[in-house]
C-alpha cells in the first residue's frame, strides 16, 4: 500500500508481534477472492478503508518449521493506494506499528528479502502511475 506525499510516495509497513517489519497479510475467509482478502486484512490490521486498487503483485511463497512440522505458505499481494485516513494498528493481532516510509527507508526496514523484492515491484508500478491516477479510479 502506498500514499502520495508532497515529497513523493510512501509505503505502509507494519510491525508484527514477532518483531518483523512487513506488509499486511492474512488468511482467506470462505467465499473471499484474493483481492477481497487483501482489502479486508489491510482494513483490519491498519484501520485504513479508503483503498484504491492499482495492481496485483506477485504472490510470495515460503516454507518454515513449526516444531517438527514443515509449513508451506503462499500469500497474494496487491498494490492499493490510500489517500486519506489515520492508521490504527490491530494490537489484538500483534500489530504494534503502522508507518509510512519512503521507498529507501522501507527497503532498509523490511525484515525479509522477499518482501523487499515485492516492494521493488510495487515501486515500479507506482513510478508508472500518473499523478492523477488515484482520482481517475474513484
Amino acid at each position: 500500500m502506498f500514499r502520495r506525499f508532497a515529497d513523493g510516495p510512501k509505503y505502509l509497513v507494519i510491525l508484527d508481534g514477532h518483531g518483523n517489519w512487513g506488509f499486511p497479510k492474512g488468511h482467506e475467509e470462505s467465499g473471499e477472492s484474493a483481492e477481497q482478502t487483501a482489502r479486508r486484512e489491510i482494513q483490519e490490521e491498519t484501520g485504513l478503508t479508503a483503498l484504491t486498487l492499482h495492481a496485483a503483485l506477485p504472490a510470495l511463497e515460503w516454507t518454515f518449521s513449526s516444531g517438527r512440522t514443515l509449513v508451506h505458505k503462499r500469500c497474494n499481494f496487491f498494490l492499493f493506494e490510500c489517500a486519506v485516513g489515520e492508521t490504527r494498528p490491530q494490537v489484538d493481532e500483534g500489530i504494534t506499528r503502522c508507518v509510512w516510509f519512503s521507498h529507501q527507508d522501507a527497503t532498509q526496514k523490511l525484515t525479509f528479502p522477499n518482501i523487499s523484492e515485492l516492494l521493488e515491484k510495487a515501486a515500479a508500478v507506482v513510478d508508472r502511475l500518473s499523478p492523477r491516477a488515484a482520482s481517475d479510479h474513484r
